[in-house]
């Protein structure tokens, strides 16, 4: 609802209806008396007309003299008296011939005067104007002073009162009409509640002559709330400016708050002795207009008024349309906060104070593990965490700082530094938050981005703060991290490197290699493990260190490993075609690569269409890849054993897995990783590859010591009772037809004679 309250300051702007009655329905300030204008350079002939008409009375009014003397006297009093003066009584012969025709000429023309009535007076009837003249000055009645008798007189004085209230009549009735179609117009062009309020307001005081002063808009409801049905002020203007955004019940003026409600609740206009509130309605949403006024208001003005409500009723719909529609744009429905849009618009038009910038922050703030949440415990408690967690915000930190709902479970602060900081956060999200019934502890991470100066780019500082807490998602130590400019280098360079990886690869740049592994009791060649290499513009290679994380990241590892395990098998096959039978090759295997529900049956397919024993390729997995999705690992890993797949563990030692989770997967091998192999012959043991070695035998598994570079290395682990061994003391990784080379000028126990 709106209500909408004006000022006692009231003047009438003289509108008028004609009735068939022919009574006037002239304004209040008008009601005294007919304004007469004499205008003639003769005395007597002013003092004559004063007393032949001073008794006339018509429709209830007399007539009011106003004397000039000459032309320009004349026009004077006709700029001062405006649209009420009523009649001229104009001499036509004054300081000139012509003096009254003049005069006439530019009452119309000049002054706009078109309302009051012309009757020319001359007593030298050689002068008389033209037909024609009469008809453009649009001259009621012309006589020469000889035949004014008084019943002449008070006859033609008369018919021009009735003849000017009729025009008066037509022409307000005419500016009456336009006002409403303007005033319509230009309220269908406001698109916000408050807007078009003060619209209403404005073009009502302007139909009927008032100042929009100390006028309020209000409606019943808050913006944000459907369910709130108190009344809230939402534009206004001077003394009731500070009622803004407040509700009605805290505004000073008894009276118009009383008659407001009153006239809501009725539904019905309220016509007191110094006050009007008109009710209005449309498609159910209801409006009240209350107009303080030093006395009743009058029938013309409720006409007038009445019509235009009909159409404000109208725009009232459609801006609550528009109201509707942006809050679905700019507002989120469930927190009632601003949403991703509203807040990026509100980052781009951020208002500072000398020297506020230095001191701005801006966070972005992510509910960890919120899908857990939503899948455990349904969504309806999720929605109604999110819900306290943004009444905790507005709670704890108070107008101060803007808030906004940017994803799902990610919010958005914007304040000073004292108030935006990760001790103050983490403080409140320390204690756990009500979900319906449940009582639920949450953690969060949050990325930080300090503002400079001014202008603000929202968009940019959304996309900091997100490489922000991307980062803070990703540490171990702290659950935040603030944007600093090379954070952005490294994920532009990231995400080029990425988008290069992926055009080479559809371009076949991508090359796999392989390195040798041998036995370490007789020193013949079993196999070898595939190793992916990137090609770089300079004629080098990009470290697999580097680019591998960046695939799997990307997802592209999924495309790129089951390209390696065809290149296996095809090497494989021609292997054997090349008379080097039972050679296998150990393919690393990444946790997307079990995510992918294909992978299993891809595995196999393309094991059988190379039409290679299975047991020649061997699935190598990391600790980390074993433990990051174990369920999964296990049951791929088995289907494939079961298939007849060699399964190795790779870097074993390196990482935290469990003895207990180990004996679940189905294994071949287990890989000593280079980190215990690298000290040993230089007056040092490796106490840890001992143990593997032991752990590896009591298991039953076969153990292949890597990165074995000297002679003393490849000895102490065969020592040991490893069982084979991979590194540079035998080969570096090269391509495939290299490697074939290899083997046919390989000679088995070089080394260890």
């Amino acid at each position: 609802m709106v209500v909408l309250m004006y000022p006692s300051d009231y003047e009438n702007d003289e509108l008028i209806f004609f009735q068939e009655d022919d009574e006037p329905l002239i304004a209040d300030v008008d009601r005294g008396v007919w304004n007469l204008l004499v205008v003639d350079d003769d005395e007597e002939i002013h003092s004559v007309t004063r007393l032949a008409l001073s008794d006339i009375e018509w429709n209830g009014r007399k007539l009011a003299f106003h004397h000039a003397y000459s032309g320009e006297q004349a026009l004077e009093k006709m700029r001062e008296l405006g649209s009420k003066l009523a009649i001229v009584l104009l001499d036509v012969v004054m300081e000139t011939d012509d003096a009254g025709l003049i005069t006439a000429k530019k009452m119309r023309e000049e002054l706009k005067l078109d309302e009051p009535r012309i009757i020319l007076r001359t007593g030298q009837p050689g002068y008389a104007p033209e037909e024609n003249v009469i008809k453009e000055y649009d001259i009621n009645d012309y006589k020469t002073k000889t035949e004014l008798t008084r019943s002449k007189l008070v006859t033609t004085i008369i018919a021009s009162l009735r003849s000017y209230q009729q025009i008066l009549t037509i022409n307000q009735g005419r500016k009456g009409l336009r006002k409403i179609i303007v005033s319509a117009s230009n309220l269908l062009e406001e698109h916000s509640i408050k807007g078009y309020c003060e619209g209403v307001v404005t073009q009502i005081s302007s139909l009927m002559g008032l100042e929009a002063d100390g006028v309020v808009c209000a409606r019943a409801g808050s913006l944000l709330d459907k369910d709130d049905n108190g009344v809230y002020v939402l534009g206004a203007a001077g003394e009731y400016a500070t009622y803004i955004n407040q509700k009605l019940e805290n505004m000073h003026n008894d009276q118009i708050k009383h008659n407001v409600i009153q006239c809501l609740l009725s539904k019905e206009h309220i016509f007191g002795a110094n006050f009007t509130v008109l009710f209005m309605s449309s498609a159910g949403r209801e409006a009240a207009v209350y107009i303080n006024l030093s006395r009743e208001i009058d029938d013309a003005h409720r006409q007038l008024l009445e019509v235009f409500l009909s159409s404000v009723s109208v725009g009232y719909e459609n801006v609550n349309l528009f109201h509707e529609l942006r809050v679905a744009a700019y507002r989120d429905g469930l927190t009632k906060l601003p949403n991703r849009n509203e807040f990026i618009n509100r980052l781009d038009n951020i208002e500072l104070q000398a020297g506020e910038s230095q001191n701005l922050v801006m966070a972005l703030v992510d509910v960890s593990h919120f899908a857990d949440i939503n899948d455990g415990l349904g969504q309806d408690v999720g929605n109604q965490l999110l819900i306290s967690v943004a009444e905790r915000l507005q709670d704890e930190l108070g107008p101060e700082v803007e808030k906004g709902r940017i994803a799902a479970d990610v919010f958005g602060l914007l304040g000073s530094d004292e108030k935006v900081n990760p001790l103050v956060l983490n403080k409140i999200f320390k204690t756990a938050f009500d979900a319906g019934d449940h009582h639920i502890p949450i953690n969060m991470a949050m990325g930080l981005v300090r503002l400079g100066k001014p202008p603000f780019i929202g968009m940019d500082i959304i996309k900091h703060s997100n490489i922000a807490l991307n980062l803070a998602k990703r540490s171990a130590v702290n659950n935040f991290e603030y944007y600093a400019q090379k954070m952005e280098e490294e994920t532009s360079w990231r995400l080029a490197t990425i988008r290069q990886l992926r055009t080479d690869f559809s371009a076949r740049k991508l090359q796999v290699w392989f390195q040798p592994q041998v036995s370490l009791v007789d020193e013949q060649i079993l196999g070898a493990e595939a190793l992916l290499r990137w090609p770089s513009k300079d004629g080098g290679f990009i470290s697999p260190g580097v680019f591998v994380p960046l695939a799997e990241y990307s997802g592209l590892i999924v495309e790129i490993g089951i390209w390696v395990l065809e290149e296996a098998c095809c090497r494989i096959k021609q292997l054997e075609e090349m008379g080097m039978h039972g050679k296998r090759i150990a393919v690393n295997i990444s946790v997307p690569q079990f995510r992918d529900p294909d992978f299993v049956p891809l595995v196999k397919q393309i094991i059988i269409s190379k039409q290679i024993d299975p047991s020649l390729i061997e699935l190598e997995i990391t600790e980390s890849v074993a433990m990051d999705e174990p369920q999964i690992v296990v049951e791929a890993l088995k289907a494939l054993k079961d298939f007849g797949v060699s399964i190795a563990i790779d870097d074993f030692g390196t990482g935290f897995s469990s003895m207990s989770y180990l004996q679940q997967l189905p294994l071949d091998r287990l890989k000593v990783d280079r980190a215990f192999i690298k000290d040993i012959g230089k007056g040092k043991s490796s106490f840890f590859a001992e143990t593997i070695i032991t752990l590896g035998q009591k298991l039953g598994l076969d153990t292949i010591a890597e990165g074995i570079e000297t002679i003393e290395q490849a000895k102490y682990m065969q020592n040991l009772g490893c069982d084979e061994a991979q590194g540079f003391l035998y080969a570096k990784p090269m391509p495939f037809d290299e490697f074939t080379d290899f083997i046919k000028n390989y000679t088995p126990g070089t080394y260890l004679q």
